[in-house]
């Protein structure tokens, strides 16, 4: 289990991806060294609605190396775009709600 969080909340050394958002910037990062190159992982997360924070921590990961092999949410808000920009790759989701 490796933690990707919002800018500042991680002790340590990080790596960081920048993302926009409608009206400014946002950045994700994660620990240093914490996943080797090449490492299949799988991007866990509460809630997947517009996919801008999945899309952002799938750049992160991929710049990291980590060889992403699916995404699990326990919400999908749908209609908001979010599966779209998984770029086709697998995902489960525990609730779908309409948006």
């Amino acid at each position: 289990f490796v933690m990707i969080r919002k800018a500042g909340k991680l002790p340590g050394d990080t790596i960081k991806y920048e993302y926009a958002l409608e009206y400014g910037t946002d950045t994700v990062e994660i620990k240093k060294d914490f996943i080797a190159p090449g490492q299949r992982v799988v991007l866990l997360d509460d809630l997947l609605a517009t996919g801008g924070t999945a899309q952002a921590t799938l750049e992160l990961l991929n710049q990291v190396g980590a060889n992403v092999v699916g995404a699990a949410f326990l919400i999908e808000l749908e209609g908001l775009g979010g599966r779209d920009r998984l770029n086709g790759l697998p995902y489960a989701a525990l609730m779908r709600y309409p948006a």
